[in-house]
């Protein structure tokens, strides 16, 4: 499977350049959304986790806000 594209455009001379990413590149490519992932399955497991925590104090999520101070 070929790499992801990357386009370069020249604002001065108007050119647009259309490439395959080079291996540096793609390396940093796939770093950045596996940290992407990442970061989204941790966000979710806490959301799960204020959840939980709620349900067992019998709480809703703005009932929680309203006792924290939250908007």
């Amino acid at each position: 499977m070929p790499n992801p594209i990357v386009r370069i455009h020249n604002v001065k001379t108007g050119e647009i350049v259309d490439r395959e990413m080079n291996e540096i590149e793609f390396a940093q490519y796939e770093a950045e959304q596996a940290a992407a992932v990442l970061k989204l399955e941790q966000a979710e497991t806490k959301a799960t986790a204020r959840q939980e925590v709620l349900d067992r104090l019998g709480l809703t999520t703005e009932e929680a806000a309203l006792l924290l101070g939250g908007n």
